[in-house]
């Protein structure tokens, strides 16, 4: 599905970055050499940012 209409950035695309570590929408859009324009999509690729840090793996460190 697509997140950024001005962009095409898809939803695989916003979460593969989520997964790079991008935390925030433009940090997102930055991985694929883009900026957002218009703003619209900014709520939703944020919520797909979060969902996929939520399910990620955690590194423990070992003393």
């Amino acid at each position: 599905m697509i997140v950024c209409v001005c962009n095409r950035i898809t939803e695989s695309e916003v979460r593969k970055a989520a997964r790079a570590g991008a935390t925030t929408p433009d940090a997102a859009y930055a991985c694929h050499g883009c900026e957002a324009q218009c703003g619209c999509c900014l709520d939703y690729a944020q919520e797909l940012i979060d969902e996929e840090r939520a399910t990620a793996p955690r590194l423990r460190l070992v003393a």
